[in-house]
């Protein structure tokens, strides 16, 4: 009975898997579209992440923050169910200022597009608040030892989102007929099309958390699942990430003072802009590494932080969220900028318009569902024979899913069909050789990811298209992977380190900006040169992270 209760608890519970991926894969074609027009560069683009992802960071550390200071771990107080549901409530909040926010805003109103970003940062609050009660949630509904099972199905349904919310956010902004560049350029700059379209969407999302909320607090079946275990102070852990905020606030203040005022932009600033960045992102990497080094050698005051695997796991979280958001948000960069004019884009293909960008972003973010899928076979324990057929078979299905639900707008070419279907059949040979170990999984979609984005640097035409594609379905597997190692061991302080880790999602907010100014800078090719350090560093992880596992005894 209770098997059968859990089992209702997380139907009920990935519903709001589903939001965070249609809201966050939806960027992808918002962020060409605010480029295009509210006429900003590459990195003021990205600022979509920035206020999207950052939220989910200064969310989780507000709710730390605060159960420090009244020594009472404020989500385990709530109830992870009531947590979740007062997230819903923020991010409808969130959704509905959209309407305001836009309310009049014409082609050109570079300004109106902060009114955005604040509106997305209230969304992104609530997702944080979401998605730190909810991932420790699934785990928590059923052994522990199944738990990223568990996440991996919450994550498919939560890829259906990203697969589905491109097209659908495309075919709401700019119909269902395709435009050319020169066509859609004049369209926008006429004000045909405009920012009343987002706007419908955003309260149409706004009421579907609304009605999420209510499903959540009526449910019978979902348990609050509270914890009566004393709050760990952690202020050590409390100092660190408050120095790393001002330093990242300082950074991204000074850089946003630069576009202020009528100032003609040179090289000379660009590259200041660019050092500024890598400031930030070096900062991150300097907090993790100073709470590693720092705990190991005297663990009081650390909290969760005084375990490596969690440490390590909060800068993979860090890279994993950064180059999976990075690689879709700057796709449509890749696929819209010609070079010299040519017709051609920066991989030598036809160039696109914000218009068509859609299928192709949808096709990069399906690339996770496919990978999540395969992940949530494991949950319906199914035969060997019959896995192993399903590890064949249900990526080839969810492709099959991905091409239906484009064939709205756009149909696939034949070879556009083969060469992901490739990319497929090695993503499937990943799975039969890592075998369900979370840690050989690691290595070997990691290692794929650092390969294909060199292919992808190194090449050209729909070679490099498809490695830069073939990206989503190497991150696909990722995140479950290192939640579960991540807390792996951490007994009273698995709730503080969710938390910690749900902060590092601060990836997303941090390296597709840097990205975005590499594009500026130099060329929007070779600045995926940044996904290559980010694949190169979660393989160190998967290496590093079995060490610090075997050492303490712990299994994962």
């Amino acid at each position: 009975m209770t098997n059968q209760n859990n089992k209702s608890a997380l139907t009920t519970l990935v519903t709001v898997f589903f939001f965070w991926g249609f809201i966050a894969a939806s960027n992808g074609v918002f962020i060409p579209f605010c480029k295009t027009y509210f006429n900003i560069d590459q990195f003021q683009s990205q600022l979509v992440d920035f206020a999207f992802y950052g939220a989910y960071y200064l969310g989780a550390l507000f709710l730390f923050l605060m159960s420090t200071v009244i020594k009472k771990d404020i989500l385990n107080n709530w109830g992870y169910k009531n947590g979740i549901v007062y997230g819903l409530l923020l991010s409808a909040i969130g959704a509905f200022v959209m309407y305001p926010a836009t309310s009049g805003a014409e082609q050109g109103q570079t300004a109106v597009f902060y009114f955005v970003l604040i509106a997305l940062f209230i969304v992104g609050l609530g997702f944080s608040l979401q998605q730190t009660a909810a991932n420790p949630f699934a785990i928590a509904l059923g052994d522990p030892k199944t738990g990223s099972h568990r996440l991996n199905l919450a994550g498919g349904i939560n890829s259906f989102g990203t697969t589905i919310g491109p097209v659908v956010v495309s075919l709401v902004i700019f119909g269902s007929a395709s435009w050319s560049t020169d066509e859609l350029a004049q369209m926008i700059t006429n004000n045909e099309i405009t920012l009343v379209t987002v706007q419908g969407l955003y309260l149409g999302v706004g009421a579907l958390f609304l009605v999420a909320a209510a499903l959540f607090h009526f449910s019978k079946k979902l348990p609050s699942l509270k914890s009566d275990k004393p709050f760990e102070p952690a202020n050590k852990a409390a100092l660190l990430l408050i120095v790393l905020t001002l330093i990242i606030i300082s950074c991204f203040g000074y850089i946003f003072s630069t576009y202020s005022g009528d100032a003609t932009t040179t090289e000379a600033i660009e590259q200041t802009r660019l050092i500024i960045l890598f400031v930030a992102l070096f900062a991150v990497v300097a907090a993790v590494f100073t709470a590693y080094t720092s705990a190991s050698k005297k663990p009081e005051g650390w909290g969760a932080m005084k375990y490596p695997q969690l440490v390590l796991g909060m800068l993979a979280i860090f890279t994993y969220v950064g180059v999976e958001v990075t690689i879709g948000s700057n796709l449509g960069e890749l696929l819209k900028q010609s070079i010299n004019d040519t017709g051609l884009n920066a991989i030598g293909l036809p160039v696109l318009n914000d218009s068509q960008l859609g299928s192709y972003i949808s096709l990069y973010w399906g690339g996770l569902m496919i990978g999540r899928w395969v992940g949530a076979i494991t949950v319906f324990n199914p035969s060997k024979g019959l896995k192993k057929a399903l590890l064949i078979i249900v990526p080839y299905v969810a492709f099959g899913v991905i091409i239906l639900a484009n064939s709205i707008k756009y149909s696939f070419t034949s070879d556009e069909i083969l060469f992901f279907a490739i990319c497929i059949a090695v993503q499937i040979g990943g799975f039969f050789l890592a075998k369900d170990n979370p840690v050989q999984t690691l290595k070997i979609f990691s290692l794929l990811g650092v390969l294909a984005m060199l292919i992808g640097l190194f090449s050209s035409g729909n070679v490099a298209l498809f490695a830069f594609l073939s990206g989503g379905l190497f991150c696909s597997i990722m995140w479950p992977c290192i939640f579960t190692l991540s807390i792996a061991g951490l007994g009273k302080y698995t709730s503080q380190g969710s938390a910690f880790l749900i902060m590092m999602i601060l990836g997303g907010a941090i390296i597709p900006p840097v990205q975005g100014k590499l594009a500026d800078v130099f060329n929007i090719q070779s600045s995926y040169w940044i996904a290559v350090a980010c694949f190169g560093y979660l393989l160190f992880y998967a290496f590093r992270t079995k060490a610090v596992l075997d050492k303490q005894e712990v299994t994962y």
